[in-house]
């Protein structure tokens, strides 16, 4: 077998996506630590340990304890190479987790007991249901009370749409939570109290009728455990690979990530069920994992990783081929050939240089500012890759500059924040000002803090009434310049220079619509 195709069965490259709060930082961590990839966790929300979540590594997270900017780490784990991107659960920032999904070949959904499907997950699964990617559901925190399991899973079937298939079981939860019933394996892991779980605190029943079961729960809690898991072999679909696979199939796991309850059994069940790196469409084909040649896309900028250095890194996700360093790869858009002489792997925020990588890495590349979000790159076809959209923002406000001296840096900065898709600008046509359009209003305070801390530029706000920015075109010529001139006041350019139309309410869009029957109206920017 040759070393690309071995290389290729080695790599589990997914996404971690859940509502904030359900534990999906958290999460990360535990499976780094059995990668052996960190030794201490970070508690993310402790006072009394000064150390963050190993993934949270921009100094705006640390403060407020929620994930902001998407997290690549790998590490090694049973001879696989797992490549994790851990992704943000704001709401606030789901056009960073919609963008990392194209880099992903499968998904975890993290959902919290007590609070059951919540809407942000609800969208960002509606994203991985569109696009047929395998997910598997880990339902969190049982060492507290939540809602009972078997109505979880009709929740998770109603809400979410997906056909589920429990792999493991849990026996009580709360006060009352002694450990997991691993269903894919046919056998009971018992947990001694709060943390370190080591191999020999676990305890192996393979059959649920030996009596040693009742020794170690209650006699009561054995009853029941046997009782369900009788009733859930008959009630829910029998697993199969192929259907995970394609995604009509959501195996369920259960445990407690900050206690490592059930974290092993979905990592050892994972490496084995999920896809390895899957084919990728570009505009022109379909690009499958295993051609010689080398192809990937970038999903993701992140300006200042370290702010001593001013770096820019752009991820890039490899579809297919070996990347190597210091050779030269041809960049689609900018028709022109660029070469990498330290291309990153990472571990959270800290990075390694690598020689060469393989289709379902993510690389870093160091970008002096040559990179935008989609790009693709390839030793000289022209493809581009598809399916890494911006979307129409829902908030609007002008932004001014507040230091009439640090003009060039507020203009750089907004310009570099910009192209890590953090938000959108647009300049306005009747009077050049500049307007930033975001999905959430906590973006506005990420930028005027990074614009601050690290451009030292200041910028003010000021609030702006628009319903919608929306991309246009037309296929004729004429009525899209008679409709750019006639609505000169609504009009503006984003920062590839097309043209926008800024719609004051949800009925003057409409009327608009209706009037210009010639005119597409676009809410993402790939039409």
């Amino acid at each position: 077998m040759s070393q690309l195709l071995q290389e290729i069965q080695r790599r589990r490259t997914f996404a971690i996506i859940s509502h904030p709060d359900a534990g999906k930082t958290t999460l990360t961590e535990k499976l780094l630590l059995f990668g052996g990839a960190i030794q201490t966790a970070g508690a993310v929300k402790s006072n009394k340990i000064k150390k963050h979540a190993t993934s949270d590594f921009m100094e705006i997270e640390r403060q407020r304890g929620i994930s902001v900017a998407t997290s690549v780490m790998g590490f090694e784990y049973k001879e696989l190479q797992i490549n994790i991107l851990d992704t943000p659960g704001h709401q606030d920032f789901a056009e960073d987790t919609y963008r990392t999904l194209t880099a992903a070949d499968s998904v975890i959904v993290v959902i919290d007991v007590a609070k059951g499907v919540e809407t942000q997950t609800e969208k960002l699964v509606k994203v991985c249901r569109m696009r047929k990617t395998p997910i598997i559901v880990f339902i969190n925190k049982l060492d507290r009370d939540g809602k009972d399991a078997q109505m979880l899973l009709d929740e998770i079937e109603q809400k979410l749409g997906l056909t589920v298939c429990p792999l493991s079981w849990n026996i009580g939860m709360g006060p009352d939570f002694k450990g997991i019933y691993d269903m894919y394996n046919k056998r009971l892991r018992l947990f001694s109290a709060h943390g370190k779980q080591e191999q020999e605190d676990t305890m192996e029943i393979k059959d649920l009728a030996d009596p040693k079961l009742d020794e170690n729960i209650s006699e009561k809690q054995a009853d029941e455990l046997r009782e369900e898991v009788e009733l859930v072999e008959a009630v829910y679909p029998e697993f199969s690979v192929e259907e995970y696979r394609s995604g009509d199939l959501s195996p369920v796991f259960f445990g407690s990530a900050i206690n490592n309850f059930g974290v092993k059994e979905l990592l050892d069940c994972f490496i084995e069920i999920a896809p390895s790196p899957s084919p990728r469409e570009t505009e022109q084909r379909e690009v499958n994992a295993e051609e010689s040649k080398f192809t990937g896309f970038v999903f993701k900028i992140h300006a200042n990783i370290d702010p001593r250095h001013r770096d820019r890194i752009a991820f890039l996700r490899i579809c297919s081929g070996i990347f190597e360093r210091n050779k030269y790869y041809h960049n689609t858009r900018l028709k022109k050939k660029l070469r990498f002489s330290n291309p990153t792997a990472f571990m959270a925020s800290k990075k390694s240089v690598v020689d060469e990588a393989f289709p379902g890495d993510i690389v870093g590349l160091y970008d002096s500012g040559n990179f935008k979000i989609g790009d693709t790159l390839t030793e000289g076809e022209d493809l581009q890759f598809i399916g890494i959209p911006s979307f129409s923002p829902e908030l609007f406000r002008y932004i001014d500059n507040a230091d009439p001296l640090k003009a060039k840096q507020l203009n750089k900065g907004i310009d570099q924040l910009m192209d890590e898709g953090l938000a959108q600008l647009f300049i306005r046509s009747n009077n050049n000002r500049k307007i930033i359009g975001t999905v959430g209003a906590l973006q506005y305070d990420v930028i005027q803090y990074r614009l601050e801390h690290e451009y030292g530029a200041s910028c003010s706000y000021e609030p702006i009434n628009l319903h919608k920015a929306c991309w246009i075109s037309s296929e004729d010529s004429t009525a899209l310049a008679d409709f750019v001139k006639r609505q000169h006041r609504l009009m503006a350019v984003d920062k590839e220079g097309r043209d926008v139309f800024l719609a004051e309410s949800a009925f003057s869009l409409q009327m608009i619509r209706d009037q210009n029957p010639k005119i597409e109206f676009h809410f993402t920017s790939e039409f």
